[in-house]
C-alpha cells in the first residue's frame, strides 16, 4: 500500500528538487566522515615508522579519532535541540579543518593523537546531524534515497581519501618520503582534509534550518517558509503540515536525557534498538578494510602499489555498490536490504577467515597459498558490494528516521555515540588481532555478520513510506499471517 501522502496536505507530485540540492549539501559532514575513517589508511605505516610507534600504541593514534566521534555524537544531539542543526554543522566544520592542520605538522604521537581527537570531535557531529537534519528536511516519498546521500558522502570520502593517499604515496616514492616544501607525503594526506571542511562549513551557512527545529522553536512562520521552498507546498498544505509537526513536538517542553530513560530497561527499547543497530554495523569489521587495507595486503604478501591501488579499487566498489542502495532503499525497503545484507557479509567474511587461514611465511613475510590470495581479495570486494548495498547507507536512513520527534536528538545522539564506540573498539583491536590470527579475526566478523540477521529478523520492523510524525517509541516487529513487518503506531 503506497503512503497517505494527502493526510499531511501534499502530493507526490511535490516539487523536490531543492529538497535534493540542500541534502547534498548536508551530506558533505558524510564526505568528511568518510574521508577522515581512511586517510589513515595510507600513513598508518609511516607515521609508525617516523614515530617508532609499537602496533598497540599504532592502534591507539588510529582509534583515538574514533573516541572523538563518540564524545561529538553524544553532544551533537543536545546541542542541535537547543541552537540548531546549522550552527552545530559548522562548529563540526571548524573542528575539522583545525585537526586536518594540526596532525599534518604533528611532530610526536602523542600530539598527532590529540589533533586526531578534536577532528574525531567534528566527524562525530557530522554523524548526527546529517542524516537528522536530511530525514527532516526530504519529503517521506524520497526520505530513504535522500538519507543515503550520507552513506555515498561517506564512500565518496573514502574514495578520494584512499585515491589522495595513493597518489601522494606514488608521486612521493613512498608514503614516508619528502614531498612538495620538503613535507612527507603522510603528512600531506591529512592537509587534503583543509579542503572539505572549508567546503562543509560554507554549506552549514547556505541551507535552511529544519523545519522541525523551528516549529519547537515557535518560528511557525519561518517553518512555514522553508517547507514552501523545499518541499513546494502552498497555503493550506504549508499549515497542515506545521500542525502536524507541532502536534508531534507538543510534548516536548524542554528536552533531555531523561526523555529516553526507562525505569526498567535504564533506556527506552527503541533506543536500545537503535544502539544494537549501529553497533552490529562496526562489529562486522567493514572499518578495518578502510583503515587497514593497504597495511593487510602489505602483510600477507602483496607489494605496497599493489596494496595502494587494492584499496583504491575497493572504495571504488564502494561507491558504485551505494548507488544501487539509493536506488533500492524506498523501493524495496530497508529489512529486506539488511537480512540480505547480513548473510553476504557472513559467507564473505568467512571466505576470507579460510583464506588467511592459509597464510605462511615465506622468505620472512606471510604469504597465501597458491589461488586463496586471489579468493581473499574477492572474498574482500564481495564483503564491500553487501556492506555498501545494505548496512552501510540503510542504517544510517533507520538511525534518521526511527525515532519520534519528542526524542530523536538525544537518541539519534547515544545511538550514532555507540556506532563511534564499537568503531573504536574494532579499530583498536585489530592490530593485536592481527598479529595473532587473520584467520580467527574474520571468522569473528563473521560470527557479527550472521548474529546481524537474527537481530533484525526479530527486531527490525519496516519504515518505508511512513511519516516521521508517525513515528513512536512503541517499534517493533508485527507479524500477521505472512509475517508482515511493520513499525508500531501505538
Amino acid at each position: 500500500m503506497s503512503p497517505d501522502h494527502s493526510r499531511y496536505g501534499y502530493q507526490p507530485e511535490s516539487h523536490a528538487g531543492r529538497a535534493v540540492i540542500i541534502s547534498v549539501a548536508a551530506a558533505v559532514g558524510g564526505f568528511l566522515f568518510g574521508f577522515d575513517s581512511s586517510v589513515i589508511n595510507g600513513a598508518v605505516d609511516a607515521l609508525a615508522t617516523d614515530f617508532s610507534l609499537a602496533p598497540a600504541l599504532t592502534g591507539v593514534v588510529v582509534a583515538i579519532a574514533l573516541i572523538g566521534s563518540a564524545i561529538g555524537a553524544w553532544f551533537a544531539g543536545p546541542a542541535a535541540d537547543r541552537w540548531g542543526r546549522l550552527r552545530v554543522m559548522f562548529v563540526g566544520a571548524i573542528l575539522f579543518f583545525i585537526s586536518s592542520l594540526g596532525s599534518g605538522f604533528a611532530f610526536a604521537a602523542w600530539d598527532l593523537a590529540i589533533w586526531r581527537l578534536v577532528g574525531g570531535i567534528g566527524i562525530g557531529i557530522a554523524s548526527v546531524i546529517g542524516p537528522t537534519y536530511i530525514s527532516e528536511i526530504a519529503p517521506s516519498r524520497l526520505r530513504g534515497r535522500l538519507a543515503s546521500l550520507q552513506q555515498m558522502a561517506i564512500v565518496l570520502g573514502i574514495f578520494v581519501a584512499l585515491l589522495s593517499d595513493a597518489w601522494l604515496a606514488a608521486s612521493a616514492g613512498g608514503a614516508g618520503s619528502t614531498f612538495w616544501a620538503g613535507i612527507a607525503a603522510w603528512r600531506w594526506m591529512f592537509l587534503v582534509g583543509v579542503v572539505p571542511s572549508v567546503v562543509y562549513g560554507i554549506m552549514a551557512l547556505s541551507i535552511p534550518e529544519s523545519p522541525r527545529f523551528l516549529v519547537g522553536r515557535g518560528r511557525d512562520k519561518k517553518a512555514a517558509q522553508v517547507l514552501e521552498e523545499v518541499l513546494g507546498e502552498t497555503g493550506p498544505q504549508v499549515e497542515q503540515r506545521v500542525a502536524a509537526i507541532r502536534e508531534s513536538v507538543r510534548r516536548e517542553s524542554k528536552p533531555s536525557y531523561q526523555d529516553v530513560r526507562h525505569r526498567k530497561y535504564l533506556l527506552l527499547p527503541i533506543v536500545w534498538t537503535g544502539i544494537l543497530l549501529a553497533a552490529f554495523q562496526q562489529f562486522v569489521g567493514i572499518n578495518v578494510i578502510f583503515y587497514y587495507s593497504t597495511s593487510l595486503w602489505s602483510s600477507v604478501g602483496f607489494d605496497q602499489s599493489f596494496s595502494f591501488t587494492a584499496s583504491v579499487i575497493t572504495s571504488v566498489v564502494n561507491v558504485l555498490v551505494t548507488i544501487i542502495a539509493i536506488a533500492l532503499v524506498d523501493r524495496i525497503g530497508r529489512r529486506l536490504l539488511l537480512l540480505v545484507g547480513s548473510l553476504g557479509m557472513a559467507v564473505c567474511l568467512a571466505v576470507m577467515a579460510m583464506g588467511f587461514g592459509t597464510a605462511s611465511m615465506v622468505d620472512g613475510s606471510l604469504q597465501l597459498a597458491p589461488g586463496w590470495g586471489q579468493l581473499t581479495l574477492i572474498g574482500a570486494n564481495a564483503f564491500v558490494v553487501f556492506f555498501g548495498a545494505t548496512w552501510g547507507p540503510v542504517m544510517w536512513v533507520l538511525l534518521g528516521e526511527m525515532f519520534p520527534n519528542s526524542i530523536r536528538g538525544y537518541a539519534m545522539a547515544i545511538a550514532t555515540a555507540a556506532n563511534w564506540i564499537a568503531n573504536w573498539l574494532v579499530t583498536l583491536s585489530f592490530p593485536i588481532l592481527r598479529d595473532m590470527s587473520l584467520s580467527f579475526t574474520y571468522g569473528l566478523y563473521a560470527f557479527f555478520a550472521l548474529l546481524s540477521f537474527f537481530f533484525v529478523w526479530f527486531r527490525i520492523p519496516e519504515t518505508k513510506g511512513k511519516e516521521l510524525e508517525d513515528m513512536t517509541t512503541d517499534f517493533k516487529v508485527e507479524r500477521r499471517g505472512r509475517n508482515q513487518a511493520t513499525a508500531g503506531t501505538g
